[in-house]
């Protein structure tokens, strides 16, 4: 099997160039504004495609979580009540949908329930993002998978075993796993990059790396390592309110991350040792013996 899938008009996979996403995640704290701020900034940095999350509250949040009262932007309100203020709803991804088709940049979101693969339906997405935390739900799997369109699965805080049963859940075809360690942010010490190489010697598909640490080279070890797609959260400032915020990067370390990640997929080359032109003037000055 190919290790190649297609998402939106762009081939992803070994032979391509690394698909960069910038994770919006909810650090737009429900403001439709702010989320379009965030969309532009990321397409000038070079991103290759948005992604946002999409959740129904009443389904994803906790029984015993709901009524937690937390202080919040909104004023001192339950968390349910917060999961709510910061989703979209139709109108809203109507606009964001509108709005990445006028700049030319890809969209799409990490579904954590059922009903949100049918809301995501109405945009027609180029495909699904798996969040970690869901990676054991096999009826959302299922159900994704049904849509035939790309999945794209993170492996944060899952066994082999789990991922295992995962993979054989919905098969390989049009299937990237990404490597990731759930934690926000997360030490060095358990980023535990070369799982993208232990995952490319048992999975015949695309392997990309999902970061949540802070910095940036890390994340292009990741290329270097064999990931062709890097996610990375992102926000227009670290300092806003957010859980996700200090585990994000910033429209210039973003702009950064985009070059190191290119001048990379340069350097690497294809491994076949030759001579090149410009060495010869130092060859022709410098070796005595040919």
């Amino acid at each position: 099997m190919a290790r190649e899938i297609k998402i939106g008009n762009r081939l992803i996979g070994d032979s391509q160039p690394v698909y960069i996403v910038a994770e919006m995640g909810i650090n737009h704290n429900g403001d439709l504004d702010i989320a379009k701020e965030m969309i532009m900034a990321a397409h000038e940095t070079g991103a290759d495609a948005v992604k946002f999350q999409k959740r129904t509250p009443e389904l994803c949040v906790p029984k015993d979580q709901r009524d937690i009262m937390r202080e919040t932007p909104w004023g001192y309100i339950s968390y349910i009540e917060y999961r709510e203020k910061v989703e979209f709803g139709f109108e809203e991804y109507r606009v964001i949908d509108a709005f990445c088709r006028d700049l030319g940049i890809d969209w799409f979101a990490s579904v954590w329930d059922e009903t949100s693969v049918d809301f995501m339906e109405s945009f027609k997405p180029a495909c699904y993002k798996v969040p970690s935390a869901n990676l054991t739900d096999i009826d959302l799997l299922k159900k994704i998978r049904a849509t035939g369109r790309p999945i794209i699965l993170s492996t944060g805080m899952s066994t082999f075993e789990q991922i295992e049963k995962s993979v054989n859940a919905i098969g390989l075809d049009s299937l990237a796993l990404m490597h990731s360690t759930s934690a926000y942010p997360c030490d060095p010490l358990e980023l535990n990059l070369k799982m993208v190489e232990t995952l490319r010697e048992r999975y015949p598909c695309p392997i990309g790396y999902s970061g949540h640490e802070v910095g940036l080279i890390t994340s292009v070890v990741a290329v270097a390592l064999g990931a062709c797609m890097v996610e990375r959260h992102f926000t227009l400032d670290r300092a806003m309110w957010g859980g996700d915020q200090s585990a994000s990067v910033e429209p210039g370390g973003f702009r950064k991350l985009v070059k190191y990640i290119r001048v990379t997929e340069m350097a690497l080359g294809d491994g076949v040792k030759r001579v090149y032109d410009s060495e010869k003037s130092s060859l022709k000055k410098l070796r005595r013996f040919l």
